[in-house]
């Protein structure tokens, strides 16, 4: 388009308010017949679990949004050939604890997009977002944290989970005072949601809870939990919500429920029949994963000796036995309990109520396979080898769901997890027919195969199968920030 047409089409709008960026191309391209989209991926299925489309199209990225999604033939200055692949909206991931440049290389290598922790969260929201300035290879984001924030108020000793104070002192009313007062902050500084972990702080009442609960939904935030004492605890904790009138998600349904999780995910249903805002999550593995320290094995000392052996030291991959599980747990550090069968986790992977999210973790090259297989797994062994999960499902909940979630205290949400003119180009690429998780409990830096490209913001982080160094176009998610 020569720079007289430009200007001409411009002075045929003088005075009219137009929308920016790539909608700006649209106006341009049906007022000339055509424009040259920075990018275009050519011949792909188009999913997009909104609308619902599933045709053979051609989607055109101009300045970072998706600008056309057509079957006309269109030009880009690079056309990627999808012919074969799925194309579809990046996935996001709710709930993923690997922070750091390595897991959101290899989140990307599994088609995420958007990474977020907002189970555990942090203390210091400002301090967490400056940290990450300057671009990652994906979008991220954090809550502020009661577990981390009751920590700091309580002078606990613990790193990453109490260990301590934080987790079995009951709080005084001063305390109390405290930690709303820093949840208010966070929250005004952009934070996302507010992360809960009551099977992790035992000492803390569902009093204490509520009372964040309420600030919580003062700020339009909802509270991601992963709760404590099963079915009754789940209940209790849906009860707290509804008083509190706050949105609550419930994280890692098959973890919290167990050999229970069809019943725990009725109690979700059940809620949310009756009008109130629930949802929940799940990673597709038998085994979890937390710290050896934690609250969760308080009753170690009363297991019979077998039930050692299930458990495993991620630094070594080291199975346990009674004496080395006590003296770890003496030191600390993260452990990898294989304490499932398959069947509970299918019975969370099937269900459509439950979004998919990884629960990752990874530190100084070992962690968990879930931090860079959850989604290709997935699409692998539950969507295309075992056909328990209908692939159009598979994506509403790897992204569209997500998205949803977060959007009401978000904006920049609305924009993702669509395929759509004006959405974001955060588009992950795969081949149906191959992709598949790699990684193992002895090696979670295994890439994922058949995630040939993903794109975030517009420009490739994963190209033709492999990661781009030095490439760092995602961005900050944040609510917008406020003060009173």
């Amino acid at each position: 388009m020569s720079d007289t047409m430009r200007r001409s089409i411009a002075s045929s709008f003088a005075g009219v308010i137009l929308p920016s960026g790539a909608l700006v191309a649209m106006i341009l391209v049906a007022a000339c017949g055509g424009t040259e989209y920075d990018l275009v991926i050519h011949g792909g299925r188009v999913m997009d679990p909104e609308s619902r489309l599933d045709a053979v199209m051609n989607v055109g990225v101009l300045d970072g949004r998706i600008a056309a999604v057509t079957d006309d033939e269109i030009n880009g200055i690079r056309t990627i050939d999808a012919s074969g692949l799925v194309v579809t909206a990046g996935f996001i991931d709710l709930h993923q604890h690997a922070q750091n440049a390595q897991a959101y290389a290899l989140t990307a290598a599994d088609g995420v997009t958007s990474t977020f922790e907002l189970e555990v969260g942090t203390n210091d929201v400002a301090a967490w977002y400056s940290a990450r300035e300057g671009g990652q290879s994906v979008n991220y984001g954090v809550s502020i944290g009661h577990v981390p924030v009751r920590m700091a108020v309580m002078d606990d000793p613990g790193d990453f989970l109490p260990t301590g104070p934080g987790g079995y002192e009951a709080a005084n009313d001063a305390q109390i005072d405290e930690m709303a007062r820093r949840i208010e902050e966070g929250l005004e500084q952009g934070a996302l949601a507010v992360g809960f972990g009551t099977a992790y702080t035992p000492a803390a009442t569902m009093a204490e809870v509520e009372t964040m609960f309420r600030i919580a939904s003062e700020h339009g935030a909802a509270a991601h939990i992963h709760v404590r004492g099963g079915l009754a605890g789940l209940q209790e904790t849906i009860d707290t919500a509804e008083r509190a009138d706050v949105p609550l998600h419930v994280v890692h349904a098959n973890s919290s429920g167990g050999s229970r999780t069809t019943q725990f995910l009725e109690l979700i249903e059940r809620a949310r029949t009756a009008g109130q805002d629930v949802t929940t999550e799940a990673y597709p593995y038998g085994a979890g994963m937390t710290a050896i320290e934690s609250a969760l094995f308080n009753s170690w000392e009363s297991w019979t000796d077998d039930r050692f052996n299930t458990h495993q030291l991620v630094g070594t991959g080291e199975r346990l036995t009674r004496e080395t599980f006590g003296r770890n747990r003496a030191i600390g550090g993260m452990i990898i309990s294989h304490s499932r069968t398959e069947q509970m986790t299918l019975d969370a992977i099937a269900n459509p109520l439950t979004m998919i999210a990884s629960d990752g973790f990874m530190e100084n090259g070992r962690g968990h396979p879930r931090t860079s297989g959850t989604y290709s797994k997935i699409l692998g062994r539950y969507v295309r080898e075992q056909g328990v999960v209908d692939l159009m499902d598979a994506l509403r909940r790897m992204s569209l769901e997500p998205a949803r979630r977060l959007e009401a205290r978000a904006p920049d949400m609305s924009r993702k997890g669509r395929i759509r003119v004006g959405a974001d180009a955060d588009i992950t690429i795969f081949d149906p027919e191959t992709v598949i998780d790699r990684s193992t409990y002895m090696d979670a830096t295994i890439t994922a195969e058949g995630i040939e490209y993903v794109l975030v913001n517009g420009v490739p982080v994963i190209d033709g199968g492999d990661l781009v160094a030095g490439v760092r176009p995602g961005l900050p998610i944040r609510a917008m920030q406020t003060s009173r």
